[in-house]
């Protein structure tokens, strides 16, 4: 688990810093769907900036509904170990619980829309204290492993029969914690001086997390104990778990549990905002069906509402899935990462191939200099072996119930977008690369 999570932070920290490079370059709301209008070359621009955009757009919103998923099932954790007698478990209930956070994080985006600066502050402050907040108990009242087993022990519990593919298949645990170094980006055109600031906060934040993360991580390894007793909990969460071990009290527990999901309802309301300016951006190119629908910005709350709306009745529609299956729930969140992780795979290409034939770029603010030619290749590497894993399944079982069908929706989607381009698309849809040509 150490070791996976640092080979990923090492890894993925290359894509980040190539696509921090591109925001100065070009800070736009678009991201990546206009970084491959304006990189890419003439003679396939248009269709891959296309094709870029609605995977963005699929990544997003199964983002969202991830999200409102981990909230909605804490809250049905902390329902298990207060109320063990009483409380029985249904599927329906995290599927109404999913929509009721869907619904709150929409509030914040529109009635309080303004204050969103200053709600992203208050976050980073309940981050910071929240961080301590469990990691401090958990020092002091956690009875201790070995740290050799810490250090020196790897379990294969997907059964893969070897450590290195076991590895390879866990990365997207890792790498859904640090998804989305693009979400910053799709706010750019409400951020002063975004081609400066946009690159110094996704490395600050890279940097930042990653450390906390890293530290949080040896800190539940030294205290996880039991592992099989721990994954068999009835919350649902190891996390829970642990905390409910380390502390022996249920109120403790639930305090901890309940600062992991206040900022991870916090997530929700930026991920929110994040798949809005990409649904209105994308919109406002004519990418999407309905476009002059969803390019249109409410007067009274000054942000695309109507993209708002679409989003919340597509997280809503994709939480009845947990009532058949959570498996089949649980695969849609595989796909938004090898969605996100496809659309930053073929930004970083156009660059990377826009430099080999040493044809002009947009000057960037926050640049790596002679560094980039080799940053950008890595990050290809990186990109290109992650997202082969994000459609693995966690187990090596070759039953119908635990496979990832991921790449079945995936595949759907990029064959309707490319069906949708060939019949109505390829008429209206130029890219965004056409307006900076006519601003220039």
């Amino acid at each position: 688990m150490i070791y996976t999570y640092l080979g990923v932070l090492c890894g993925f920290s290359f894509p980040i810093l190539s696509m921090a490079e591109m925001a100065s370059m070009a800070p736009t709301s678009g991201g990546q769907y206009h970084w491959v209008s304006e990189f890419a070359p003439p003679s396939c621009q248009c269709l891959l900036s296309y094709i870029t955009g609605w995977v963005c757009v699929l990544g997003w919103h199964t983002g969202i509904a991830g999200c409102c998923y981990t909230v909605a099932n804490m809250l049905v954790g902390l329902l298990a170990i207060n109320y063990p007698d009483s409380y029985v478990y249904q599927p329906w209930h995290v599927t109404l619980l999913v929509i009721a956070v869907a619904v709150a994080a929409l509030i914040f985006n529109t009635l309080l829309a303004q204050k969103l600066a200053l709600i992203e502050g208050i976050i980073l402050i309940v981050h910071c204290f929240g961080f301590f907040g469990i990691l401090i108990p958990l020092w002091v009242l956690s009875p201790s492993v070995a740290p050799s087993e810490v250090f020196g022990s790897i379990v294969d519990r997907g059964g893969w029969g070897n450590n290195g593919l076991s590895c390879l298949v866990g990365v997207v645990g890792p790498i859904y914690a640090l998804i989305g170094p693009d979400s910053a980006v799709h706010m750019s055109e409400e951020i002063r001086d975004a081609s400066r600031v946009l690159p110094l906060g996704m490395v600050w934040t890279l940097l930042l997390n990653g450390a906390t993360g890293f530290v949080m991580i040896v800190t539940f390894a030294f205290c996880v104990g039991d592992i099989d007793k721990v994954m068999a909990s009835t919350t649902g969460f190891a996390f829970i778990q642990v905390f409910l071990n380390s502390t022996g009290s249920v109120p403790a527990a639930t305090g901890m549990t309940v600062v992991i999901m206040i900022m991870q309802f916090c997530a929700t309301i930026s991920n929110v905002a994040t798949t809005s300016r990409q649904i209105y951006s994308f919109a406002r190119d004519q990418g999407l069906p309905f476009s002059n629908f969803f390019a249109q910005v409410n007067t009274t709350f000054t942000v695309p509402l109507n993209a708002l709306c679409i989003s919340l009745v597509i997280v809503s529609l994709l939480s009845l899935i947990n009532i058949g299956s959570s498996v089949a729930f649980n695969a849609i969140m595989s796909l938004g990462t090898a969605a996100l992780l496809s659309s930053y795979l073929i930004s970083i290409s156009c660059v990377r191939l826009r430099r080999w034939r040493k044809q002009p770029l947009p000057p960037a603010r926050w640049s790596m200099g002679r560094f980039t030619p080799f940053v950008d290749t890595v990050s290809l590497l990186v990109l290109a072996i992650v997202f082969v894993f994000t459609f693995f399944p966690l187990t090596n079982d070759t039953a119908p119930s635990e496979f990832n069908w991921a790449i079945v929706i995936f595949g759907a989607v990029v064959v309707f977008a490319l069906v949708y381009y060939a019949l109505h698309a390829r008429k209206v849809y130029k890219g965004p690369v056409t307006r900076v040509r006519v601003a220039q």
